[in-house]
């Protein structure tokens, strides 16, 4: 009987000490689990902000540099109509060059005078997928295409 009682001894010894260190071992693993989720959470919170901060004075930069784009182009287009009254020979060319800048295509007004003398053209047919064929003549997936009738 000796011999038994250590047999059965060791094992419970073992077992209430693994217990005792895994309570232990929880408590404090509990305890310090908070304060790093806590942390990754703040952490987590002030790159939000300084990501909102940054797009909110990105917008605003945006808004300010179109608004002076916006200004450069009045400006520009203030230079234009002095210049074309001030430089133009005589009325005729004053009245085309104004016309011109007030409606935004100076290019093609100064190259064509008239509209009347530019022929209509019509838009460009956008390209096809497919071959074109005449009315009644087999497509390319008919089991006739390509044999002589």
């Amino acid at each position: 009987m000796e011999n038994s009682l250590p047999i059965w001894l060791i094992p419970t010894l073992t077992l209430v000490g693994g217990i005792i260190i895994g309570v232990i071992l929880a408590r404090i693993l509990q305890a310090s689990s908070p304060k790093s989720t806590q942390s990754q959470l703040s952490d987590l919170q002030e790159r939000f902000d300084s990501y909102q901060n940054e797009v909110i004075s990105n917008f605003s930069t945006t808004a300010e540099l179109i608004s002076k784009l916006t200004e450069s182009y009045q400006n520009v287009q203030e230079h234009m109509l002095h210049s074309a009254e001030r430089l133009a020979i005589d009325e005729q060319s004053r009245e085309r060059l104004l016309a011109c800048l007030t409606d935004g295509s100076v290019k093609e007004r100064i190259s064509a005078p008239s509209k009347s003398s530019k022929k209509e053209e019509l838009p460009p047919e956008p390209p096809r997928d497919y071959a074109p064929k005449a009315e009644g003549e087999p497509g390319t997936l008919d089991e006739n295409f390509g044999k002589a009738k």
